[in-house]
């Protein structure tokens, strides 16, 4: 059995957290959605007249990831999670580029809700997959990279048997496990910290479920991780 795990010192270091997990296996990656990306810019659209750059690190969301990243050592102007990577990227007036349908759903997700969302091709995942506090000398390999690298001793990662998966919790996703038009079963992630909760993050899981039934198929199951339910198999 593969599982993908919370590491019981991630709970006691981020009280709160809700890791929404979206497995989807035997779906249909080919080609792309026009309406995907119509709904992503239509929500680009509404980002730019609703925030702005100079306030964007105030809203509450943005706010609780530049403290989780401070609390592990990365200094959010240097390093921003993903969700403010994204925003920032939109409120400067850049549209998101299009990938595949499974990556396009997901940055939907996260920039709708203001949430990171990320994920890994199931079939490239070596062992367990396990969301901890790095060791300081885990080997990772940046997407469309080919340069190695090591991870810096604490910061959130996540790893499988055998290297890590993406670095400082959702900042930078690695090569092995990307997504392609290939792709058939994905491992997919909501990451919540306070203020979002459980129920929140059972409504986004929802509507992130049927738009990957609605666009890709397959069979997807959808589960919450915290401090009741630290595991889930993949």
């Amino acid at each position: 059995m593969v599982i993908l795990k919370v590491d019981s010192l991630i709970l006691e270091g981020f009280p709160g957290l809700n890791l929404g997990v979206v497995i989807a296996k035997q779906i249909d990656n080919l080609g792309k959605s026009d309406e995907i990306i119509h709904m992503i810019r239509d929500r680009e659209n509404e980002i730019r007249e609703q925030y702005n750059t100079e306030t964007l690190s105030q809203e509450p969301k943005i706010e609780s990831w530049r403290k989780a990243y401070s609390a592990f050592g990365a200094k959010p102007k240097k390093y921003k999670s993903s969700v403010e990577s994204l925003y920032r990227m939109i409120l400067k007036g850049v549209d998101l580029r299009s990938i595949n349908k499974i990556v396009d759903i997901y940055n939907y997700i996260s920039v709708k809700h203001m949430i990171p969302a990320g994920g890994d091709d199931a079939a490239k995942v070596d062992g367990d997959v396990v969301l901890r506090f790095a060791r300081g000398d885990e080997r990772f390999t940046a997407l469309n990279s080919d340069e190695t690298e090591t991870a810096k001793e604490g910061e959130v990662i996540y790893s499988d048997d055998k290297e890590v998966l993406c670095r400082r919790w959702n900042w930078r996703e690695c090569d092995k496990t990307k997504m392609t038009d290939e792709t058939r079963d994905v491992v997919l992630v909501v990451e919540g910290l306070p203020p979002v909760t459980q129920e929140e993050m059972s409504v986004i899981l929802e509507e992130f479920k049927q738009l990957i039934e609605e666009y890709c198929g397959g069979k997807i199951r959808t589960a919450v991780l915290d401090e009741a339910r630290f595991e889930v198999e993949i």
